[in-house]
């Protein structure tokens, strides 16, 4: 079982806080793009045959921002091309200023069943701020044309002078729009985008005063029905991302297109993030990767644990042990005594206490063997 990861680089326009592979001004080449892509789908299932795709995720840039029938294709050539899962779940990323009801209906036709929409904040003050292209009122008229499907929203904390009420409320509209699950995660402000500028003006929140709204955010999403299984993630049960929860687990993926990255048979590989050098090697049937390494030895163990302590249900003893023949009792007792006030030892798995899943990388790089 895979999971695979289809990017779309294409987007309206740049929010100051983008530090992905998307570009605003390319649209005019996504007809070579999806050429290139339907074929590095085909030259994947043949370099990986016998793979069964569990779940797919397409992701950007701004997946809605184009034509309906580009996401319709690349899901018809994935079903072509791979053995899909029956009950694969499928996921396409929205943002609320480009969804209308043919889209909607289109990926419906070809199987997409969640949908993850990029709310960020349900302020339209922040919103504008953030370069956003849609309102509140957009991401409301989105979940209206999704209503009883499986939604999924992002939201963002550590906004300019952002307070956890704030946050609160962009909770609660999500909730109204029949969210079932949230991805928050702390703004992230990398060098070359606008928003840095903010940074180090000293205009956003501070690593402290964000931590603080995490946690109010963390116990109020509790009381609404929405438990924590992974350090952003949060669902009520059953609504978990069954894609995400591929990687914690250091399942295999299998990426395709401009900047994806995968993880099979022990290698991680990545392409290039640059669309004319990815058609460029695709069209002459040349390798669109631009880094590739084989994780083995310490580094796969070590991987195996920073993944699994990111989630709730932690890393199991007992499948570390069998993965890589080993005693992970004895090896790691060091680093267990030492960190045992940030563990909970039960039942065969270790996991981060819930107080301190924020600030993980204090017990994780203690697990990292030179």
């Amino acid at each position: 079982m895979a999971g695979l990861y289809i990017h779309v680089p294409f987007c309206k326009q740049k929010c100051t806080y983008c530090d992905f592979a998307s570009y605003p001004r390319e649209i005019g080449k996504v007809e070579s793009y999806f050429a290139c892509l339907y074929r590095e789908i085909e030259g994947r299932a043949k370099q990986y045959e016998n793979t069964k795709i569990e779940t797919v995720y397409i992701g950007g840039g701004t997946p809605s921002f184009v034509d309906s029938k580009f996401i319709a294709g690349a899901l018809r050539q994935v079903r072509k091309c791979f053995e899909v899962s029956s009950d694969a779940e499928i996921t396409v990323e929205l943002n609320p200023g480009t969804v209308d009801k043919a889209k909607i209906d289109e990926y419906k036709s070809v199987g997409v069943n969640r949908f993850s929409i990029g709310l960020q904040t349900g302020f339209d003050d922040q919103l504008k701020r953030l370069n956003r292209i849609h309102t509140a009122k957009d991401f409301l008229l989105s979940t209206n044309l999704l209503k009883g499907e499986n939604i999924s929203a992002d939201l963002l904390i550590g906004l300019h002078d952002q307070t956890a009420e704030e946050v609160f409320k962009s909770i609660e509209l999500a909730i109204a729009g029949g969210v079932k699950h949230l991805s928050v995660y702390a703004l992230t402000p990398e060098v070359g985008t606008p928003i840095y500028t903010d940074y180090l003006n000293g205009e956003l929140l501070s690593d402290d005063e964000t931590a603080d709204i995490y946690e109010k955010v963390t116990e109020y999403l509790k009381d609404k029905g929405f438990y924590r299984y992974e350090v952003s993630n949060f669902a009520i049960p059953g609504y978990e991302s069954k894609h995400n929860l591929n990687y914690w687990r250091r399942g295999e993926y299998i990426g395709v297109g401009v900047s994806a990255s995968s993880f099979m048979a022990g290698r991680r590989f990545t392409n290039t993030f640059k669309i004319d050098e990815y058609i460029n090697a695709v069209i002459y049937n040349k390798s669109p990767e631009i880094s590739s390494d084989i994780i083995e030895g310490e580094d796969a163990k070590f991987e195996k644990i920073m993944l699994a302590l990111r989630t709730a249900e932690g890393l199991s003893v007992k499948e570390f042990n069998e993965e890589f023949s080993a005693d992970f009792m004895r090896e790691y007792k060091e680093v267990l005594d030492k960190k045992h006030k940030y563990l909970d030892i039960n039942d065969g798995r270790i996991k981060i206490k819930d107080e301190y899943l924020y600030v993980q990388n204090d017990v994780l790089l203690d697990f990292m063997k030179e």
